[in-house]
């Protein structure tokens, strides 16, 4: 069994993100294409606000010293287990469920834009903030609080995501901007298409901004993302990358 590990990274960092796809669900979206986008968004977008530039690079499998972004069919299939939760080095990890983002209606673009700025904003998925005086801890997901809005990044949709602002509860409505695209007008507003991680009694919770967010909600596979990793109850574990060269020679890849 892996060495049990927690995801490590130096604050400040400018990361290398080793981009491939192990999916056989194509991808709707030229993978070169995608990650040329990826890489405006975050040149433009991302990093200008929150202060996280990225290098991405598209790679056959992880790259030493490098965070990396996976793209597998779903979270239920041998590889998305082998992959586990970190790089073999225990850095950064984002997975991207393309059948599962498919037969959701979403869009494998949106899908791996938000998970790219959450990694950025939060690498090792530990962070929280109280909102004033109350007793809910809040998880610093960039994306999540206005999830299924999206902006088009040469041409390619791009996830919608929250500005630092967001998570200060001083701010009155409508004095700063809170999110990207101006639909967010308060601190730890909830869009009706978005939720919010928050920890309250000990526990963890996924807080909806709608009746039918809930609803939709509650049919995704959830595996393998960001709030699964929040309440494991025990250290992150690196990909296991044995296991992953034996499938593959079994799959003749």
């Amino acid at each position: 069994m892996p060495k049990r590990r927690y995801g490590a990274f130096n604050q400040g960092e400018f990361p290398t993100i080793a981009c491939f796809n192990k999916a056989k669900t194509p991808l709707r979206v030229d993978f070169d294409d995608l990650i040329a986008a990826l890489q405006v968004y975050v040149n433009k977008y991302v990093a200008p606000v929150w202060g996280t530039p990225a290098k991405l690079i598209k790679t056959r499998s992880f790259r030493k010293g490098a965070w990396a972004m996976v793209f597998l069919d779903n979270a239920g299939n041998a590889d998305a287990e082998a992959y586990h939760d970190l790089t073999p080095d225990g850095l950064p990890l984002a997975k991207i469920f393309v059948k599962t983002t498919l037969d959701m209606g979403d869009l494998v673009s949106t899908s791996a834009s938000h998970e790219l700025v959450e990694m950025l904003v939060d690498p090792a998925t530990n962070m929280m903030t109280t909102r004033g005086n109350s007793k809910i801890m809040y998880a610093y997901e960039s994306a999540d609080p206005v999830e299924e809005l999206s902006f088009r990044v040469n041409g390619i949709p791009m996830s919608n995501f929250v500005y630092p602002a967001y998570f200060e509860n001083f701010h009155k409505p409508g004095s700063v901007q809170f999110d990207h695209m101006k639909r967010v007008h308060k601190p730890f507003q909830i869009l009706a298409g978005g939720y919010q991680t928050i920890f309250r009694r000990g526990k963890w919770h996924d807080r909806s901004g709608s009746p039918a967010k809930a609803k939709r909600f509650a049919k995704e596979d959830r595996r393998g993302h960001r709030g699964a990793q929040r309440r494991k109850k025990t250290a992150l574990l690196p990909a296991n990358l044995p296991r992953i060269k034996k499938l593959e020679q079994k799959a003749g890849v």
